[in-house]
Order: structure tokens, then sequence, then C-alpha cells
């Protein structure tokens, strides 16, 4: 499906919108999104990423000062200490035309600590993947969800997909740089059940998880908008836990991980100024990032939203919408 590219301006808030922009949770790791991007199009996504997604209609890319000033507003109410900032888009980073000037730049950010990010790999090489260490990224979290390529290239629902390209980026970046590497497989149940010791291995026999776990497998979930692996169920998280303690006896590695393995600690979060079912007024300033939504900013132009059921409302309208979600200050609304 052909999807729009729509640059994010400064007149737009980057507070409010999963996509892309700030995410602040209540901890000291802020997630920052330059773009929604991805050149993969997984079984599981969650957020129904890549060229084969169906339900995407824009993506969304922000010009790289205009983040960091944002950030650096964040970083500042937080107390300018021990913050990550953790870049881990709805697609890939690598996608991002300048992601190595933005590492350099929130590394340089007063009380930055780590700089980590969240990606697949499968466009990076060793030329950019040095760029990046020496800029100042603390650890990369490369997701690898088979080391068997049949299978690989199944999950990714990728043709091009490369494992063995994979393995010698993370090869590179224990042996050859400062950068930490954790190895973060999706667990599909009935899937790759017996990928996953594999990878376990590969992250041990590599030297992953130089200062953080070596590894950070994750739980299969079916989310509203994401893709479904067919005849596949998520397992309760009751069970997922009690395997992947199975497997920490069996390879003697720890996988049951907390948040103060990363040093995340509870921070003051940004205050959340619209409640759930409060009726506000907004500017529809964009095209949504799915199908049926628009972008929306606030009268104040502290936050932006989702604004869903708005199809057919046209760009530079003002109109009453309820909010229905403001969780973390993601917010979303429908026209009323």
């Amino acid at each position: 499906m052909q999807r729009m590219m729509f640059e994010i301006s400064n007149s737009i808030p980057l507070v409010g919108c999963i996509a892309f922009g700030l995410i602040d949770r209540g901890t000291n790791l802020i997630q920052v999104r330059p773009v929604s991007t991805c050149p993969l199009s997984c079984v599981f996504c969650s957020t129904d990423a890549g060229p084969k997604s169906r339900i995407r209609q824009t993506e969304y890319i922000v010009p790289v000062d205009y983040l960091v000033e944002e950030f650096e507003k964040i970083v500042s109410f937080k107390g300018e200490k021990h913050i990550e900032a953790h870049i881990d888009t709805v697609g890939d980073p690598i996608t991002y035309p300048k992601i190595v000037e933005l590492v350099f730049c929130l590394s340089q950010v007063k009380g930055v600590e780590t700089v980590s990010m969240q990606t697949h790999g499968s466009t990076l090489n060793i030329t950019l993947l040095d760029k990046l260490c020496d800029a100042g990224l603390t650890r990369i979290n490369l997701s690898l969800d088979a080391s068997t390529p049949d299978l690989a290239k199944k999950l990714t629902n990728t043709e091009w997909y490369d494992v063995e390209k994979i393995v010698q980026l993370m090869n590179h970046v224990v042996s050859n740089t400062k950068t930490d590497l954790l190895v973060a497989p999706v667990w599909v149940p009935k899937v790759n059940d017996k990928e996953i010791p594999k990878v376990i291995l590969l992250a041990m026999n590599l030297g992953a998880g130089k200062v953080s776990p070596p590894l950070g497998i994750q739980k299969y979930e079916v989310h509203k908008h994401g893709r479904k692996v067919e005849g596949v169920k998520p397992i309760s998280w009751k069970r997922f836990y009690a395997q992947l303690r199975m497997w920490e006896k069996e390879f003697k590695v720890k996988l049951v991980l907390n948040a103060k393995d990363f040093g995340i600690h509870r921070k003051p979060m940004l205050s959340i100024p619209y409640r759930k079912f409060e009726t506000i007024r907004v500017e529809v300033v964009g095209p949504g990032w799915l199908k049926r939504e628009k972008l929306a900013v606030t009268p104040r132009r502290d936050r932006c939203l989702t604004l869903i059921n708005a199809e057919e409302i046209p760009l530079g309208a003002k109109l009453k919408v309820r909010i229905v979600a403001n969780k973390h200050n993601i917010l979303i609304a429908e026209p009323i």
C-alpha cells in the first residue's frame, strides 16, 4: 500500500501521538521516536509496520533539531540526572536519515547517561554501526527471532532478510566497539520455539551483555492494530515466565528481567492536561497514522492527538472532540 510521508513541523507538539515524538511513562527513560517507517513486514508486528501494511496511511518523520530541543525540555523537567534516551519507533530507527546525528545529540544532553536503540538491523551495515557507536550509542537491542535463514525470512515476511549479516553485526558490536549488545527475540509459540534456545546460546557465545543482561526475550502479543500469526494464540504471562525460568536454569543466564536490570526507576511524569471523556476543541493539522484517522493539536498547542473516525474531516478543520484515551499523554479523541 502506497503511503505518504508527513514531516512534523515545530508547530505540532511532540507529546501526544504514539507514532512519533517523545513518550514519558513516568520513569528516567524517555522514548524517542524520530520516524515511523520500517523495511520489514514481520508477521507478529504489533504496529503493522513495513511495506505490507494494510492499515497505515501515513508515515511520520521529525526534524532532528526539533526532536532534540523538545527532548531537552523533558530531561530538564526530570532533573537532568540518570536519564536514558531510548530510540524505539513503531518501525525501525535505522530508517531515520539522521540517526547518527540524533544519537550524538542525545548523548550530549546534560543528564543523559544512556542512549539505547531497538532495531532488527536489517538495513544496518558495519560502517553505519561504527558511526552509531562512535556517536555515543550505549546499548543496541538487536532483534533476532530465528537463526535458521528460512524461518527468519518467514517471520520477517521479507525474502531478502539476511540472518548471517545480523550475526556478523552482533559479533562486531561485541568485539570492536564499546557499545553493549542485548539480543531481543520475539518468542512466537509453535513457530520459533526451537529457535529461542539457539538464539540464547548465540548471544552467550558472542559475549552479549557486557553491562546489561545479554537477552531480552519478548512475548508475542495480539494488538488491536497489529498483525496476528495464523493459528497462534498468545500464551499467558504466567506460562511465559515459567518457560523463561526453565531456560534460565538450562543455560544459566538471566532471562526474567525487570526495570532495575537497566537502571530504570520512577521519575516525575509530565502532567496529563486533558482528562478522559473531557470535551475540547482541536485543529486538524495533518493526516492520521492509520486509516480513518487525522492528526490534531489542542488549542494551547501543548499536545497533539490522534482523531479517530475522522475520515471525512478536512485538514484545517476546527471541531469539538471527546478524549477517549490519555494514558501516558498518548491522546486519542473522537469527534462529537
